[in-house]
């Protein structure tokens, strides 16, 4: 079993409501979250882990605000992932517009050249064992281009983003 991605894009106060969690237990504590959203959320999927590696270097870490597009911000559910069944991750809107701003002036064959399956693979990124070498133009690129477009607008809106990580099959 691995783990997936989504992100949504959310006013920072949504209907009156500022704080992050609450906002969290609104938005992601109904099964079918989904369909209610106002703006679809991007699906990266079990991509998530080596997206972050192209970008940063690491698994899990890294320096902002590189580190911010997918494993950097504030974990909402830290005992509360039970309860909604996912982790979510919320990255306040001061935080988006550098991330946004990092990934529009960083283009996908410069964090590419990172794309080492052993290197990936030897540091725990998730599924790399599983990858094969097409995987970077078929399913990385795409999902980073997305990234960029997807926290572009947000920033462009002065959204925060909630990154939401759920369990696969």
């Amino acid at each position: 079993m691995g783990l997936a991605m989504s992100y949504l894009r959310v006013p920072p106060v949504l209907e009156g409501e500022p704080d992050p969690t609450r906002v969290a237990r609104r938005v992601f504590g109904v099964p079918d979250w989904r369909r209610r959203v106002p703006v679809a959320p991007l699906d990266v999927g079990a991509a998530w882990q080596a997206l972050h590696y192209l970008v940063t270097g690491d698994p899990w870490e890294g320096r902002h605000p590189e580190a911010d597009v997918v494993c950097g911000g504030r974990l909402l559910t830290e005992d509360g992932a039970d309860e909604l069944g996912m982790d979510v991750i919320y990255l306040a809107p001061e935080r988006v517009k550098p991330a946004a701003d990092h990934l529009a002036a960083t283009p996908f064959g410069e964090v590419a050249a990172r794309f080492d399956l052993a290197a990936m693979a030897a540091a725990g990124v998730q599924d790399a064992g599983r990858m094969d070498d097409g995987v970077r133009d078929r399913v990385l690129r795409p999902a980073y281009d997305a990234l960029t477009a997807f926290f572009q607008a947000a920033a462009d809106e002065g959204q925060a983003v909630y990154k939401v990580m759920f369990p696969t099959a």
